[in-house]
């Protein structure tokens, strides 16, 4: 009998929300967070009831602005904006190294926050808070060459990011916009991470960086998120339908932008026979239940090595750890080793489920499926966002499983017999971020992998969003606007020379760094 499992000592939502009041007590209230806009935190907005995905808890739900008061708030952060970008550069750099600092000494409590409020594992939670921190020190030791001829942009740069990385994403972006010489303006993610965007937040205004966190729907705060005149770029990473949305709008407007949009990123497999690193690769491909841009959920596969493929992928699938990432056999214990949790919540455990039965109904093959037994529970917990991983062969295609990100642990496999097939099953959402063709021979790298429609391909290995001076992008209609990534992220929120053309997707050109 497995053992019984408890919660890990001093790990409780009640003990991070207390943990937080005592760390910012100007941001935080006793059942609720506060909006940060003009400078002030503000009691306003209607604050949603939120659970966390990780077992039902209760947590702290986003409070909800109107359009009236978030067009006022975008007002505000344009006079601190006027104010910022007056302020020398070896003061905005000594500003953000103190709030770096400030992040580093809470980095277990934003930790702790990323695992109840949006399921990350002990492991990734932390790495996600160090890859902020690293990240922009990075940049705030080269900064001065970064900004050398160029000038802050004329208004607040507006973030609009999804939940599954708000530390080295979305807190990343805005010190390095602020570190250019920009005010921000940021939306809270709806589905998760609100208390631990609100402590980052905190931490930084006390350092007087120029941020304004408001929360709220996409269509309600998009008139001041993303068109009002006041906003001298936006910055959106989330899904397609949204991102399409945000896309004309700044088209409209002529406003410089950064639309990072999702993409079936792909894995393929041709003339291959180094079986045994793909296998102790295909674990790492599950990180956080592959709830990330860069996921790989299609595998496409030359049909004369399917069987040796699945004797390399099986027996590393049901290698995996799943469970409550906070669920340990005594208290004091370390945090369990998973390899993911939960999904964001229940209704996307739900939607994948009933994805794949209608894939299987479909005529899709089920070859591996994951069991509750497999995985680190409570005794009588909530499991409602859990998924346990699953592996499709030929998802029809009028699956959203056979064109779409799932963003969750589900595997997809084609099989084809030519590398004209091949690069079509890869290439099928019409661009993609990232991508990795494993064959033996470099030649045959070289020849196919120009035609793979993903910024970035990997010869034989995962390729990542990346950090400091790697370069980010996406073909097709997996990104709009600027790419970002090293120099080109400061370059992407600050003006050059007249008529510069910067490298990215725009309506009227597409020009690669």
């Amino acid at each position: 009998m497995p053992p019984t499992l408890t919660l890990k000592s001093g790990t409780a939502w009640a003990d991070a929300w207390q943990r937080c009041l005592t760390a910012a007590p100007e941001a935080f209230r006793d059942d609720r967070v506060l909006n940060l806009w003009n400078t002030a935190w503000q009691a306003d907005g209607r604050a949603l009831p939120a659970v966390s995905p990780v077992d039902g808890t209760p947590v702290a739900g986003p409070p909800r602005l109107d359009r009236a008061t978030a067009r006022h708030a975008v007002r505000a952060a344009l006079d601190q904006h006027r104010a910022w970008r007056h302020v020398p550069l070896p003061e905005r750099r000594a500003r953000v190294a103190a709030t770096l600092d400030a992040l580093a000494e809470h980095r277990d409590l934003l930790a702790l926050l990323l695992v109840w409020e949006i399921g990350k594992p002990w492991r990734l939670a932390r790495a996600d808070v160090d890859r902020a921190v690293d990240g922009v020190r990075w940049y705030a030791d080269g900064i001065d060459t970064m900004l050398e001829g160029r000038a802050p942009l004329d208004g607040p740069v507006s973030n609009i990011a999804s939940w599954n990385y708000p530390m080295s994403v979305l807190v990343h972006a805005l010190l390095v916009q602020t570190l250019a010489g920009n005010a921000v303006v940021a939306k809270t993610p709806t589905d998760g991470g609100v208390a631990c965007l609100t402590l980052a937040t905190a931490l930084a205004a006390r350092e007087g960086i120029p941020v304004t966190l408001v929360s709220g729907s996409g269509g309600e705060l998009s008139e001041a998120l993303v068109r009002a005149p006041e906003i001298g770029c936006v910055s959106f990473v989330g899904g397609r339908d949204t991102g399409a949305a945000v896309a004309t709008a700044v088209a409209d407007l002529g406003k410089r932008h950064i639309l990072e949009q999702e993409g079936l990123n792909t894995w393929g497999v041709w003339n291959f026979s180094d079986w045994d690193t793909l296998g102790a690769t295909i674990p790492k491909l599950f990180d956080y239940g592959k709830q990330r841009c860069t996921a790989y959920p299609r595998f496409v596969v030359q049909r004369g090595l399917f069987d040796a493929f699945l004797a390399a992928y099986l027996p590393a699938v049901r290698t995996l750890r799943t469970g409550h990432p906070l669920a340990v056999e005594h208290p004091d214990d370390p945090y369990p080793a998973l390899d993911f949790g939960p999904v964001i919540n229940a209704a996307k455990a739900k939607e994948l489920d009933d994805q794949v039965t209608e894939a299987i109904d479909r005529g899709a093959v089920p070859l591996h499926r994951g069991t509750p037994a497999d995985a680190r529970f409570l005794p009588g917990q909530d499991t409602s966002a859990y998924v346990q991983p699953v592996t499709l062969l030929h998802p029809p295609r009028s699956s959203p499983l056979h064109h779409a990100e799932p963003f969750g642990p589900v595997d997809t496999i084609v099989l084809v017999d030519t590398e004209a097939e091949l690069l079509a099953a890869m290439n099928a959402s019409n661009g993609a971020l990232v991508a990795t063709l494993s064959t033996d021979e470099r030649a045959t790298f070289d020849r196919l992998a120009p035609h793979i429609r993903a910024f970035k391909t990997g010869h034989g290995v995962p390729r990542s969003r990346g950090d400091r001076d790697e370069l980010f992008g996406g073909f097709g209609a997996s990104w709009r606007g600027a790419f970002v990534g090293g120099e080109l992220l400061v370059r992407a929120v600050t003006r050059g020379p007249a008529g510069e053309r910067l490298p990215g997707n725009f309506p009227d050109h597409r020009l690669t760094p």
